[in-house]
């Protein structure tokens, strides 16, 4: 089985990207694929915090640290790898891993690309679109549209719909639904993953204290992200390369 690189990212902040990732790492966890991470927020990696024991902090301007990620992905025994592009940067991430041939080695079929882009409600993140079109061709591209609060999406319209996508052959949106406020803070304080959070487990693997409301909507929530996943089939098209 080739190794499928995952890159999360937007060049917007305050959308919710890292919450993604922890998304996607808990629905790999979930359907038991080895995943590991690398959290390119240098020096305090959100990601980290969630995943110390498969997920490491870089610096995505070092090439040393480019090393550790690209040069590791065959010998790595761990058939994903889900990078965590720091907040802003995704045009800048992008446009280097065009630069030393990633994005070239993945059209050529070397391993798995998927690039979930994610953005918030804001007619405004349609233009990051049309920013990074230029490096989607080949790529399977996911459109994480994230609902950071209760202001509601735009919709397309058919017409939008082709300027932004018509060159595009490896399309996906998908709809990441609000979390409860309390819940979101409250598993944020305790510094655990969702999974853990719904098995009431503590960041130490001791027996959580965690409220069985808040449990509750943190379990409703993670469903409905998987049914999303599933829908566009993450891991038979996008980890397995169902589609090349």
């Amino acid at each position: 089985m080739k190794p499928t690189l995952i890159l999360v990212g937007a060049d917007k902040g305050g959308v919710g990207k890292t919450t993604i990732s922890r998304s996607l790492l808990d629905y790999f966890s979930r359907k038991n694929i080895l995943t590991r991470a690398f959290d390119t927020e240098n020096p305090r990696g959100s990601l980290h915090r969630f995943y110390p024991s498969i997920t490491e902090v870089i610096d995505l301007t070092n090439v040393a640290h480019q090393m550790r990620v690209l040069d590791t992905m065959e010998t790595a025994n761990v058939p994903v790898t889900v990078v965590d592009f720091k907040a802003g940067n995704l045009s800048y991430s992008l446009d280097l891993f065009e630069r030393i041939g990633v994005l070239e080695a993945a059209r050529n079929g070397m391993f798995n690309l998927g690039l979930f882009h994610v953005v918030g409600p804001s007619i405004a993140s349609l233009d990051e679109i049309g920013e990074i079109a230029k490096y989607l061709q080949g790529v399977e591209y996911v459109l994480a549209r994230n609902a950071i609060n209760e202001t509601n999406f735009f919709e397309w319209d058919e017409a939008t719909y082709r300027k932004y996508f018509s060159n595009l052959t490896k399309t996906h949106e998908i709809n990441i639904p609000k979390l409860n406020e309390m819940a979101y803070e409250q598993v944020d304080v305790a510094g655990v993953t969702f999974k853990d959070f719904i098995d009431n487990r503590a960041a130490d693997g001791s027996q959580g204290k965690f409220s069985f409301v808040l449990r509750g909507y943190v379990k409703k929530w993670c469903s409905e992200i998987d049914e999303e996943y599933a829908r566009i089939k993450l891991l038979q098209d996008i980890v397995s390369g169902g589609r090349h």
